[in-house]
């Protein structure tokens, strides 16, 4: 029985907690306590395996995705395969039209690949924007961020207080690797992203988003342009640039 005082509290007591449980635990847990818990999807294999886990033991999460208007089409059509393989529903979050028409007005439609400053701007209003929405009224968030992926996520707890947000995010895949994920994957049979097989472990935007080659982190491919080991687009790492979107003259 764990006695908190904060959400901080929580977070810390909720992380020892999930340490010692296996991956559908860790998910009751959560769905056990006071508050809506949701878990953002990206489609991505880590993600599907956290749907998975949802759908067969039927837990109260609500599932949604981030439909940012460039995803690939292998993405897209995976929602509508996962809805019908677990009887769940994706729910989809978009960008504001006007947004989207700032943005490129002031940078242009593909203005990310000029500035880092752009392609802040451009996740903020694909991404941050419609996950604030997402997010309201949530007392958990569940990711699919584990501490293999990269450099910038070796120390990703089971659990934290987001600040920020003002919830608890449950990263339920964080001591997981790669091998665990194939595992899980192949025993269940869930369906997976096909880009996969074709070098993408790591599937965000298409614009944005490349194979990788042997030998390369996990999400190498991601924003491949710039140089910084440690870029994100601001979901789970804060970004200086949120601010950036352009207001419309």
């Amino acid at each position: 029985m764990m006695t908190v005082t904060t959400a901080a509290d929580l977070a810390r007591a909720l992380d020892q907690q999930l340490a010692s449980a296996n991956l559908t635990e860790r998910l009751r847990i959560v769905a056990g306590l006071d508050g809506r818990a949701v878990f953002t999807t990206s489609l991505g294999i880590e993600d599907q395996v956290i749907t998975a886990a949802i759908g067969l033991a039927g837990l109260p999460i609500d599932v949604f995705t981030l439909e940012t208007g460039r995803l690939f089409k292998e993405t897209v059509d995976l929602i509508a395969e996962t809805e019908e393989r677990f009887g769940i529903a994706i729910k989809r979050f978009y960008p504001k039209q006007d947004d989207i028409d700032a943005y490129a007005s002031k940078y242009g439609l593909n203005g990310f690949y000029e500035s880092v400053e752009a392609r802040h701007a451009c996740c903020h209003v694909r991404k941050l924007v419609p996950l604030a929405e997402a997010l309201s009224g949530a007392r958990f968030w569940i990711t699919g961020l584990r501490r293999s992926q990269s450099g910038n996520r070796a120390a990703t707890p089971f659990a934290e207080y987001d600040a920020e947000r003002g919830l608890i995010k449950v990263n339920p895949l964080a001591d997981w690797s790669l091998d665990d994920i194939n595992t899980y994957v192949e025993a269940e049979s869930v369906p997976t992203n096909p880009l996969h097989k074709r070098g993408y472990p790591s599937i965000g935007c298409e614009p944005c988003t490349r194979a990788i080659k042997p030998g390369e982190p996990e999400r190498a491919g991601r924003w491949w342009w710039e140089n910084d080991e440690k870029r994100e687009c601001g979901l789970h790492v804060p970004e200086a640039a949120t601010s950036l979107v352009p207001t419309p003259a």
